[in-house]
């Protein structure tokens, strides 16, 4: 039998399908991810029910998978499965009677052994990776505590539940004895880490044992919280050579009074304060965030307050979404006032800053040679990415060919050219 997964939504999900894939796999079932062929028997959809967009392209793939069933492989079945199911299951099962089952983000052991196969104490057990092999997404917890009031997270996932560190650990050793020379940690939140499972924040402890313990050559942090922060995380970042310079911590917005609203747990003087730590105390630190505009309440005053941070922060990456109402949170009884089309003429002049800033950023870095892992080959290039930049969403580097460059392999790069998001370089040397 031939299976194919297809994955929407963020890396939490794509860890997800890695470790149902696993499973499936030990089974004897062919696993495809993404694939373009019309030749399996089994589809599952992992989808996203985060925001509208999200759950828009969720439906839309589902329609699409009917279609090419009806279409002549009827006798295919489609499974729909992950955050948008837990969300919405019985809207989805009146809506979608085409689709052959359903199962929310805590039913993984029932996807495995509807499909035949022997499901593990957890679902950690077994992973196939479909990231390219010299980079992987490491989990190192499941759901959320927080309050924000926008946020539907909690509602889908669940109360936070940290994975023992030796787990995670052993996870780690064996991913990188399989190739995997990058890890990136992820959770709905990594800075809560370790509170719920041993009393107290343990994240700065897991970043040490990674570094020194699970081989990777590169260690990258994301999903980080501005509320509490771990002053040990921060030295173990600033600590290890082989844990990136690099931190990725939503902020959502500046203005106190709208953090407040939005039940972030920290104020405007809090931000700014921790962002200064960031930059004291980590060398060169590159810092990734993402802002939300059109909150209920955000008048012109707080955009104004929201741009002149922005160009005083000059983040490395940036990225800007527009508010989304969402069934359950608290946040919609507050409804949602302001205009889609003033929404988007705010993430553009948001994100018209930040290309300058970015840009302003990059060129500073022409003639410099920086340690840069090559991703793929893309026409006429090789891609890559330095230290500051992490898969899919951050800057790459355009290399031209060179006979000592493979896919996987990191090289010295020396910049020639700089644009906004994108940066040109040739290889000096291979490492």
């Amino acid at each position: 039998m031939k299976i194919n997964i297809i994955t929407l939504g963020c890396s939490k999900n794509t860890a997800d399908s890695e470790h149902l894939a696993g499973h499936l796999r030990k089974a004897g079932f062919d696993i495809f991810f993404d694939r373009e062929r019309n030749d399996c028997d089994v589809i599952i959809v992992n989808t996203c029910g985060f925001i509208g967009d999200a759950k828009q392209e969720s439906v839309n793939v589902l329609l699409e998978q009917i279609d090419v069933k009806e279409r002549g492989r009827k006798e295919r079945k489609i499974i729909a499965v992950g955050c948008l199911v837990e969300r919405y299951r019985d809207e989805l099962k009146a809506e979608l009677p085409e689709i052959d089952a359903f199962y929310g983000v805590h039913q993984w052991d029932e996807i495995v052994r509807t499909l035949k196969a022997e499901f593990h104490d957890r679902l950690e057990a077994e992973r196939m990776q479909s990231t390219p092999r010299h980079y992987a997404y490491l989990k190192i917890s499941e759901g959320c505590n927080r309050s924000c009031s926008y946020c539907a997270i909690p509602l889908i996932r669940g109360k936070h539940k940290s994975r023992p560190i030796e787990d995670i650990v052993a996870e780690a050793r064996q991913m990188v004895a399989g190739g995997v020379k990058e890890l990136i940690v992820i959770a709905q939140d990594t800075t809560y880490y370790g509170l719920d499972l041993y009393g107290e924040r343990r994240l700065g402890e897991l970043l040490n044992r990674l570094a020194n313990e699970s081989g990777a050559e590169w260690i990258r942090l994301h999903y980080t919280y501005p509320s509490s922060f771990p002053d040990d995380a921060i030295d173990a970042i600033a600590r290890h050579s082989n844990i990136c310079k690099y931190i990725d911590i939503p902020l959502q917005h500046i203005s106190s009074r709208l953090l407040n609203s939005m039940q972030r747990g920290v104020d405007r003087k809090e931000t700014l304060a921790l962002l200064e730590k960031f930059r004291e105390k980590i060398t060169d630190v590159a810092i990734r965030t993402t802002l939300i505009v059109g909150y209920p309440g955000e008048t012109e005053a707080d955009f104004e307050e929201l741009k002149e941070f922005v160009c005083n922060a000059r983040f490395n990456r940036m990225g800007v979404f527009a508010y989304s109402p969402e069934e359950g949170t608290p946040a919609y009884k507050l409804g949602d006032p302001v205009s889609d089309e003033e929404k988007q003429r705010r993430i553009d002049e948001l994100m018209e800053i930040q290309e300058q800033i970015s840009l302003q950023i990059n060129e500073q870095k022409v003639g410099k040679t920086f340690k840069t892992i090559i991703d793929r080959r893309e026409g006429d290039y090789f891609v890559g990415r330095t230290e500051q930049d992490s898969p899919e969403v951050d800057d790459e580097v355009l290399i031209l060919p060179h006979s000592s460059i493979r896919i996987g392999d990191f090289v010295d790069a020396t910049i020639t050219q700089a644009l906004e998001h994108d940066l040109f370089a040739i290889v000096t040397d291979k490492k």
